[in-house]
């Protein structure tokens, strides 16, 4: 079957879920920094001692856990019927260079991140983190049997990423108050300016309408872009410094009419039209919900990251089970919640909204917002 998604929340046919094998280390360098300055940046501009540069290994077990829960994911979409895709796994370390810098690739384990459906066509974002940029090569085996059965599949222009493409400015706060500091990027002769970067989970799709969030000038090239390509076919409605980049994990429509949002203060912040919609609101996660972890330990997310669920169908969600309080929340409801391990999402940056790609679901281009 062709790709077909148009929303969040209608039956879900098809998905695809990330592989965590070989995420062995994060690379700090000036990209990551600045796409986890708010959470991880404390760990790599300390109060005291020395900045952290570099590879940052990732302990062995933790890993072996997160692959042995993403496994657990994949096992609880096929019980609800689902077809799972996958994508090529990592079977060694890979380092590449480019002309203008190096880093070692990542796993496809995020891959709502780089890549989002639109109708009937896969449109790639270009990346945000050096690391990634040969990210979606592993997606490469399930996006070309897709265009085999007829998917649209367009890459946007992928970035030369020299320091200075990066705007650093919403993070130096040169408009807000400084979230975190980043050091003055190097020039290069291979400069061209800001550059498109953008993820697709700033992006929330609601049939012909999507919501998408812009911080930086590096987003708002990539928005003009897609309101050009997506013309006549889908509506963008901007929201300007919603968050750095994901809103996943701020807000979620769940079905029409109701969303999950993080707290009252998100909502006033939504579009007029989702300003009528019901409102579930996840109780405070505590710290005991989440392992223990020591100093050398890099934690990515905001203690809010479970509400990243992935809805099957208007009425079935699944989410951590580690979570008993949102579980009930979402019972309480009216919705049927499968649990599903999720022990290390603080380390690896994603819940199971990020680990999955949805490439077809039973919804069509409805209007939601009228």
């Amino acid at each position: 079957m062709s790709v077909h998604s148009y929303d969040e929340w209608s039956p879900l046919k098809e998905v695809i879920v990330g592989s965590g094998v070989r995420y062995d280390a994060h690379e700090v360098e000036l990209s990551f920094k600045l796409f986890f300055h708010d959470v991880a940046g404390a760990f790599y501009y300390p109060t005291y001692g020395t900045p952290v540069e570099g590879r940052q290994e990732l302990k062995k077990r933790y890993v072996e856990e997160l692959n042995e829960d993403v496994e657990e994911l994949v096992t609880a979409l096929k019980d609800l019927s689902v077809t799972v895709h996958r994508p090529k796994t990592l079977t060694r370390s890979v380092e590449f260079r480019t002309p203008y810098w190096q880093a070692s690739c990542v796993p496809a384990l995020n891959v709502r991140d780089q890549a989002v459906v639109f109708g009937d066509e896969i449109i790639e974002t270009p990346p945000q983190v050096r690391a990634r940029y040969f990210e979606n090569d592993l997606l490469k085996p399930v996006f070309y049997r897709y265009f085999q059965q007829g998917a649209k599949w367009t890459t946007m222009p992928r970035p030369v990423m020299t320091d200075r493409s990066f705007d650093i400015s919403y993070v130096n706060g040169q408009h807000a108050p400084a979230l975190q500091e980043i050091s003055d990027p190097k020039s290069s002769e291979f400069d061209v300016g800001f550059e498109m970067l953008l993820d697709a989970a700033q992006c929330v799709r609601f049939g012909k309408d999507v919501i998408v969030n812009v911080a930086t000038e590096n987003h708002a090239l990539a928005v003009r872009w897609l309101e050009r390509h997506l013309e006549g076919r889908f509506r963008l409605h901007v929201m300007y410094r919603f968050s750095d980049n994901h809103i996943d994990s701020l807000v979620l429509p769940l079905r029409p009419g109701t969303l999950l949002v993080r707290n009252p203060e998100v909502a006033e912040k939504l579009p007029d039209p989702l300003r009528s919609w019901d409102r579930i609101y996840p109780p405070d996660p505590t710290d005991d919900i989440f392992p223990r972890y020591e100093d050398d330990d890099m934690i990515l997310t905001t203690k809010y990251i479970d509400m990243n669920v992935l809805s099957v169908d208007e009425n079935t969600v699944i989410a951590n089970s580690l979570f008993p309080e949102l579980i009930k929340v979402l019972e309480q409801n009216g919705f049927t919640v499968v649990p599903v391990r999720h022990r290390h999402r603080r380390l690896f940056g994603g819940g199971f909204h990020c680990f999955t790609l949805d490439t077809v679901r039973a919804g069509e281009a409805e209007d939601y917002f009228s």
